[in-house]
């Protein structure tokens, strides 16, 4: 008995999710794919698609859930998905209109605000520099007598270093709040903000799959630079795998996991950032977003362990119905057998068409090696990189204006190796700096 696709709207602001929408396609299901005018000239994977929609930049909530409407009369709506950071809390606002499954606004909220991942961060027992909301002068003045500078005032809603501002005197502080309270639209005056203790260490990042409140799989890597001072100063970005099997590696995990039952992820991505404290040691949280970290550090984490993290959310969203895909050709036919184990069995863990193994649950990595990326704005449009020419290279970034490479090595101290030399080059090479953004464009 033939059972009817999986019909499936994505959201994305950005150019993001390119293998979501590939993969989804791949098992039969519709996509329509919604994006802003902006965005509706990148390389979309329009063989994929059932069709591609642009919305005006500044569409709202209500443009959204009239044009899902529209879209609803003639086509049943399974899933809407959030391939982006921007697009998390509306997908969520567009299932609640709809009565569709999925992640509500109110967990939503949590991955978007930082002041309240935060408070969850800390009840759930993971360390979180000291914090307090730009709201009440009172709760702000004993802050900043209690808590030594520097402080760091970002923005709750933002994403990566967008807004965030350093702070040494208190007076910076007060004049801060100021000049927010002076912009012209509310939600980014200074009650959508919070004041955080400054910790200088190492950022680490962990990025996972989470299927019924689980994670499933994650890996664990490091920048080279803080994210915050590559945005304030420029140069080069890096990221790499860390050694696996440590005690650092062990403690992220078990805070990732901590962060994603206490904040309510059932299904999906997410991106964690920790700083490992130059004073003590200690690992602290910063902020978690449900969605598949940018910078390709899904490319990274790809060459490193043979997991993609945008094929394996697909299978895992298409996985939802209750082995659909699997009884397509009644779970006998070459087809079923494929879609099986490309959606992870985990009872037997085959590995379907590039797939991984999965076994109790979990998504197991085809491999456990080390890969790092170095990413630079570039002068140039389009920079030619053909002059690095190690085989450890894995992927050449082809982006407008920037200059990237990803290395892959059983060895991380040859990776480590490789993004020491091309930092130089890159400099010489490549290097442009813009000033930091003080807002998403």
């Amino acid at each position: 008995m033939s059972s009817s696709p999986l019909n499936i709207i994505c959201l994305a602001t950005y150019f993001k999710g390119v293998d979501f929408i590939r993969e989804c396609k791949s098992h039969g299901a519709q996509i329509v794919l919604i994006t802003k005018e902006k965005m509706l000239g990148e390389a979309w994977p329009r063989e994929s698609l059932d069709e591609l929609i642009a919305l005006p930049n500044d569409a709202n909530l209500d443009l959204f859930i009239h044009l899902i409407g529209l879209l609803a009369r003639q086509t049943r709506i399974d899933r809407v998905v959030a391939l982006e950071e921007f697009d998390v809390l509306t997908a969520a606002q567009v299932r609640e209109h709809f009565c569709l499954p999925g992640m509500t606004s109110a967990t939503a909220r949590l991955f978007r605000d930082k002041l309240a991942m935060a408070a969850c961060a800390r009840q759930a027992g993971v360390n979180v520099p000291e914090f307090v909301p730009l709201v009440n002068h009172d709760e702000v003045r004993q802050f900043m007598e209690r808590v030594p500078p520097p402080w760091i005032i970002k923005p709750r809603s933002d994403v990566s270093a967008i807004g965030i501002k350093k702070a040494q005197q208190p007076g910076e502080v007060w004049r801060a709040i100021d000049d927010l309270d002076a912009r012209e639209r509310f939600r980014e005056r200074s009650s959508h903000y919070l004041l955080a203790r400054f910790v200088s260490g190492e950022v680490f990042h962990v990025d996972s799959l989470v299927n019924n409140g689980r994670v499933v799989f994650a890996g664990a890597n490091k920048y080279g630079r803080p994210p915050m001072e590559v945005a304030h100063k420029g140069g080069a970005y890096f990221s790499r795998t860390i050694p696996h099997g440590t005690a650092d590696e062990k403690a992220l995990f078990e805070f990732n996991r901590k962060l994603v039952k206490a904040l309510g992820l059932e299904k999906g991505a997410a991106h964690a950032e920790f700083i490992k404290s130059d004073q003590d040691g200690q690992f602290y949280f910063l902020e978690i977003a449900a969605r598949v970290g940018g910078a390709y550090i899904a490319d990274v984490l790809e060459a490193a362990s043979g997991v993609n993290l945008w094929r394996e959310w697909a299978r895992l969203e298409l996985a939802d119905q209750g082995g659909k895909e699997g009884r397509r050709e009644g779970g006998t036919g070459r087809k079923g057998d494929a879609e099986a184990g490309r959606s992870g069995d985990a009872e037997t863990g085959r590995r379907g068409e590039g797939g991984t193994g999965r076994r109790e649950g979990k998504i197991k990595p085809l491999r456990k090696e080390y890969a790092g990326i170095i990413l630079s704005l570039a002068r140039q449009e389009y920079p030619d990189t053909s002059s690095y020419s190690d085989p450890e290279i894995a992927y050449r970034v082809n982006k407008k204006h920037h200059a990237g490479l990803i290395v892959q090595s059983k060895s991380l101290e040859r990776v480590q190796e490789l993004l020491n030399q091309y930092s130089a080059r890159f400099t010489e090479d490549f290097a442009a700096v813009l000033p930091p953004l003080e807002r998403a464009e």
